[in-house]
């Protein structure tokens, strides 16, 4: 069977079956063969053991989302069937090893058991299987084999004393189908579009950190984090090569400490870190409202609360991105969409950061920040590259940092070589920097610190594609149901929304990339059209919808999920249908006007 979209899993243990590598090696032979790759993972929070799981999305079209039902599970032993066996589709194919399990009772599907670990301790490879497994693969699904042994060869060669041997494992697993299941591969995909222009193999932790660099961000600072880790290991290892500095640091505090003094010596600057680091974070974030100093913080949510599940995903810092810390402290906040749009925001985070002297957190969550995805070659030039507003020529006799301009936006010296000290302080202040706690002052800068973030507000309002709101599905006018999400379920809702608009179906989705401020009247025109507006996110408590609500008085209902997975697009469909098929117009009407009900609480209504 010949097709264009190919959905497989990987599962087994955590340290003995490296599914992930082999994931990760399948997906980069793939991509290089010109498919277009989409990946999801999880994996536990212990070092070595414990389930893991890799799933790879390939196919000859764009693919938005991690998809739905299991064309292929590869199940490395029995817990990896239990966990996975019911995303599995009921004619799938099964691979398992028969030294580790039966074929299940009553699998009505396609099952090859193939002797991996029998094969790995002929070949004396005690953690070969993976690389016998994908040799099975390329055979069975009749893949461009070449090609995997050259990504084999160029991941795992730089120890040559192990080169051999990972070739004879993947052929070992290649030639054992050949030989024991000979005939047409049960299912193969479509050949890629020759015609299609090459692209980038990325994943959004790299986007970031392109990203970034782009825009010109020459200082790092962080501490280890899942599932932030990443862009710290990617900058230690790109910086330095383009005059920048990467810095571990001793806990978060210190990383964001470091960030805002290479910000004040006149650095573009960032950090990245999780739900537990950013919260350390925040009394420094103050710090960098108050005095004014640009920072970009990117926070890769994961689940909580506390340490809560370190690997898996979860939406659930968005009200921290916005209400953390104390006093009236504005900073603008952004959601990543997509692998390409990491790319986008942190170039935009960098851009507002540096306009408006103020601090822009990026949120992005472990489904993403891991991902891997194809892309096109990103356009740096659809994001402005901009220096801070500094002081002219000889105003330093007259210099005042915080001057009360009009903008709210005063110029910013470079301590050392503009002439023009300042101090930066926490403490509330006066145009120069001294403490200063008057009523009448403490009123001039708070305004001072407002006017900026609206500024910032009526340059964010006018954002076009890539940086501004994305629409999907129907023309918004001719919607019924609009679905409004944020972050990374961007791309399920696209996904569902658009396949269920080719069938017909009077659905359209709107998805901001700038959460403060929020484009409210934008969200406002997209709403007035449908009958109701669904909000799905990954949290419990509603954090997007309960957003919307308190800046525009829209009443939404919420689409909830909080197991550290993300959503399916059928999961999308299945909830615009229950408003589109299975009630009445007078239903429909109800259902906008509830406040705060789940979607069967509504139903019942």
């Amino acid at each position: 069977m010949i097709v264009d979209t190919l959905l497989l899993r990987l599962g087994g243990e955590s340290g003995t079956d490296n599914a992930v590598s082999a994931g990760d090696v399948l997906t980069l032979s793939m991509a290089r063969s010109g498919y277009q790759v989409h990946t999801f993972r999880t994996y536990p929070a212990e070092i070595k053991g414990g389930p893991v799981m890799f799933q790879l999305r390939v196919g000859v079209r764009p693919l938005p989302s991690l998809g739905d039902e299991l064309d292929l599970l590869l199940a490395f032993n029995e817990e990896a069937w239990d966990l996975h066996h019911e995303a599995l589709r009921p004619d799938g194919i099964l691979i398992y090893d028969p030294g580790e399990h039966d074929c299940p009772e009553g699998f009505a599907g396609t099952a090859y058991g193939i002797p991996l670990d029998r094969m790995a301790r002929d070949l004396n490879l005690r953690k070969g299987k993976n690389l016998i497994a994908l040799g099975a693969l390329s055979a069975l699904l009749a893949l461009d084999f070449p090609q995997l042994q050259a990504t084999v060869k160029e991941k795992f060669g730089r120890r040559p004393e192990f080169a051999e041997s990972n070739r004879m494992a993947l052929l070992a697993g290649y030639e054992w189908v050949k030989n024991n299941l000979p005939g047409e591969s049960p299912m193969r995909l479509a050949p890629p579009d020759p015609t299609q222009e090459p692209e980038l193999v990325m994943s959004g932790n790299q986007a970031i950190v392109a990203g970034a660099l782009a825009a010109g961000c020459r200082f790092y600072a962080g501490y280890p984090i899942t599932p932030a880790s990443d862009i710290l290991e990617e900058m230690a290892r790109r910086l330095p090569g383009i005059g920048g500095t990467s810095l571990q640091t001793e806990d978060e505090i210190a990383a964001i400490g470091s960030v805002i003094g290479a910000s004040i010596a006149g650095v573009k600057a960032m950090t990245a870190t999780s739900g537990p680091g950013f919260s350390l974070m925040q009394e420094m974030l103050g710090l960098a409202t108050m005095a004014e100093v640009p920072v970009v913080v990117v926070n890769s949510m994961r689940a909580g609360p506390s340490t809560g599940m370190p690997t898996k995903m979860e939406q659930g810092d968005l009200n921290i991105a916005l209400y953390g810390g104390h006093g009236e402290a504005p900073r603008i906040v952004l959601a990543a969409r997509s692998v390409a749009d990491c790319f986008y925001q942190a170039m935009q985070a960098f851009y507002l950061s540096e306009t408006f002297q103020m601090p822009v957190i990026l949120l992005t969550d472990q489904s993403l920040s891991h991902r891997t995805s194809t892309l096109p070659m990103p356009d740096p030039g659809l994001v402005p590259i901009v220096e801070r507003l500094r002081p002219a020529p000889g105003q330093a006799d007259d210099y005042r940092r915080y001057e009360l301009t009009e903008s709210g936006v005063s110029p910013m010296a470079v301590p050392g070589f503009d002439g023009a000290p300042f101090t930066a302080t926490g403490l509330e202040h006066d145009e120069e920097g001294a403490p200063n706690y008057t009523p009448a002052m403490h009123t001039a800068q708070l305004d001072k610190r407002g006017q900026k973030f609206e500024r910032a507000a009526e340059a964010l309002c006018g954002l076009q594609p890539p940086l501004g709101c994305l629409t999907y599905g129907v023309p918004e006018e001719q919607a019924e149901v609009g679905v409004i999400t944020w972050g990374s379920t961007a791309g399920v809702v696209r996904e569902a929304v658009e396949s269920m608009a080719a069938e017909g179906y009077p659905v359209a989705a709107l998805v901001p990339a700038v959460l403060n401020p929020l484009p409210s009247q934008r969200i406002l025109e997209f709403a007035s059209h449908a009958r109701a507006i669904i909000v799905p996110e990954v949290n419990r408590s509603g954090q997007f919808a309960a957003w919307i609500k308190a800046n525009t008085e829209l009443h939404t209902v919420s689409l909830n999920k909080y197991g550290g997975l993300p959503f399916t697009p059928g999961e999308i469909r299945a909830k615009v249908m229950e408003f589109l098929v299975g009630a009445s117009s007078k239903q429909v009407t109800r259902r906008k006007t509830v406040e705060s009900e789940s979607m069967e609480e509504v139903a019942r209504g």
